[in-house]
């Protein structure tokens, strides 16, 4: 359940962020560049907790 809520919040937090810059770039909005970011940002938070977090707690 821990990854479907990253996902999610990973696709809202990246949808909001490519929006905004794009707005002040005067760019237009691409879902295709959002939906990457969003899974590079996933992976990121998924190995930061399993890897990074983990090996402090001993």
């Amino acid at each position: 359940m821990r990854y479907i809520w990253t996902i999610v919040w990973a696709l809202l937090i990246s949808g909001v962020l490519s929006y905004v810059l794009s707005s002040m770039g005067g760019g237009q909005f691409d879902l295709t560049s959002t939906v990457v970011f969003a899974a590079i940002l996933s992976v990121f938070v998924f190995l930061l907790g399993e890897v990074a977090l983990k090996a402090d707690k001993k």
